[in-house]
């Protein structure tokens, strides 16, 4: 690969966004402010300083949770159709903004265009989503067991949610979270990856100019660049009544302890280690498009990338060689390229991580089908680009039972459809999940209570990204929050029974009868 001596529009880009030589990393919407230590941003695309973030204190943190309760107040009486509408505003503006915002998310996270791109698609199309729920926010009615009485269900907004984001995916998952709870009557406090703070200092310069023009009180939308002690803060706060956590399993077990403690409401999206199945029915062509983007997009740093194909013992040796004839045609540069396919990993203790999972992989026996490695040379100084590698192991192997935020791959094989689903169950994760045949009975064992353990299970379509229209997340050490579509509002709102007499009598419950000298009894022992 030689340098590229284009800049991509990048200072351009910048200026666009709001994104200056040093920014502030605090903001309750309409006013941004902070007092702590100073953070750099670097590109993994090429190692250079993007921009400077002043970072929060404990201080800062405080004065974010007061707007934010103040704001509550005033936001959750505006009718759900007019939340709706401010959201509509934002995706209108996200629409504006997409090709640079995209590009951001390409440069600071090192993520393909074309995906950056899809990312900031995703927000908008959360918000297309969550404007038609503003509408939608339904409650239910029954009948009551005594007369004169009418029984039913609504649901209220819970308060502050807060949004700790991964670096993998900037703004898409805090725009999940954050369309949801506005039409909710929410107001949010997201602190994003230090990896991308950038990103999210764009996205707050959006949303702002809508909050401003509307006239909407400071602390709906709230963004706080810090440290883990920030985190640890929202965490704890019994102020914060929803925690909405992407990262991995070690700090969602943390996490989701510490918010069960002072009973708040958690949202865990943590680790996963998806399995493709490939069955002797299984179309190879497009068996091999969804396994190897599943494996190298994003450089394998997405929570669903596909981390393990079980094949079929009689297309296994075909599907190997189709895979290492992939691999040698795979282009890897800078993500902004649109010529090449794997951009660089989002920093070198990432890198150190790759390289350790595939020494680990030796040491248990795996055997490398298609070498690993670091690259070097002009257009590699950040350090940050590897070798997407193929490894046949075991599942049982340590490593493979670990989820590894690189672009490792590993082959197994399998004998009965059976065997092939347990050994795809047979990890702690359980995100998401595919298969490929063209069996209709295989198909339909995988979807059953037989099959697939995951929150996520597709046929015949990879493991890799999701629609927003569906609910997104996993079981076991995954978490079992849900996110996005389907009805994960009813995540972000709380839920409240209520009966209503409009008699002149107070008629009771399973037919007791109290007396005034407080004595309750049942009205057949009365008679």
């Amino acid at each position: 690969m030689t340098e590229q001596t284009t800049d991509y529009g990048i200072p351009q880009m910048l200026k666009n966004l709001g994104i200056s030589n040093e920014n502030n990393g605090v903001s309750a919407g309409g006013a941004f402010f902070a007092t702590g230590d100073m953070l750099e941003s670097f590109s993994p695309t090429d190692g250079k300083l993007i921009s400077k973030v002043k970072t929060a204190n404990p201080e800062d943190y405080q004065t974010v949770i007061e707007k934010a309760k103040s704001a509550f107040k005033e936001f959750r009486m505006v009718p759900a159709p007019k939340r709706g509408e401010l959201v509509r505003q934002f995706g209108l503006k996200l629409r504006e903004y997409k090709d640079d915002l995209g590009k951001l998310v390409s440069y600071e996270m090192g993520k393909s265009l074309q995906e950056g791109l899809g990312e900031v698609q995703e927000m908008i199309d959360i918000c297309d989503f969550a404007v038609g729920l503003s509408r939608q926010l339904h409650g239910y009615t029954m009948h009551s067991e005594r007369p004169g009485h009418r029984m039913y269900e609504q649901y209220h907004p819970l308060g502050i949610v807060g949004i700790i984001s991964a670096f993998n995916f900037p703004v898409a998952v805090w725009s999940w979270n954050t369309a949801l709870s506005w039409i909710c009557g929410n107001v949010t406090i997201w602190k994003p990856s230090e990896k991308t703070p950038l990103c999210a200092i764009a996205c707050q310069n959006i949303i702002n100019e809508v909050l401003n023009e509307n006239n909407m009180p400071e602390g709906i939308s709230t963004m706080i660049v810090g440290d883990h002690k920030i985190g640890e803060m929202l965490v704890s706060d019994k102020n914060v009544a929803l925690i909405s956590f992407t990262g991995s399993t070690k700090v969602g077990r943390t996490v989701g302890k510490n918010v069960a403690e002072r009973f708040g409401k958690s949202i865990l999206e943590l680790g996963g280690n998806n399995a493709i199945i490939i069955t002797e029915n299984a179309d190879l062509d497009m068996s091999i498009i969804g396994a190897v983007f599943g494996a190298v997009g994003t450089a394998g740093q997405r929570c669903t990338s596909t981390r393990r194909l079980i094949i079929h013992t009689s297309v296994y040796d075909e599907m190997k060689n189709r895979l290492v004839q992939a691999y040698g045609q795979l282009k890897i540069g800078n993500p902004l390229d649109e010529n090449n396919h794997v951009g660089p990993l989002i920093d070198k203790d990432a890198v150190k991580q790759y390289l350790d999972s595939i020494e680990k992989c030796r040491q248990e026996g795996g055997n490398f089908i298609v070498e690993g490695g670091v690259l070097e040379g002009d257009g590699y100084e950040s350090g940050c680009y590897v070798k997407p590698c193929i490894a046949e192991v075991e599942n049982s192997y340590g490593i493979v039972q670990h989820e590894t935020f690189a672009p490792i791959l590993y082959l197994i094989k399998y004998k009965t459809l059976e065997e092939a689903i347990a050994l795809q169950n047979d990890v702690p994760q359980g995100l998401s999940s595919a298969i490929m045949t063209q069996n209709l009975r295989e198909a339909e064992l995988f979807l059953s209570q037989a099959g697939s353990d995951c929150g996520i299970a597709n046929v015949n379509i990879g493991t890799s990204g999701a629609e927003i229209g569906g609910a997104f997340g996993g079981e076991k050490e995954t978490g079992g929050g849900r996110e996005s579509g389907s009805d994960v509002w009813k995540y972000y709102m709380r839920r409240q029974t209520n009966t209503i007499n409009y008699t002149a009598s107070l008629p009771l419950a399973q037919g007791i009868k109290f007396d005034l000298s407080g004595e309750a009894k049942n009205e057949t022992d009365a008679v």
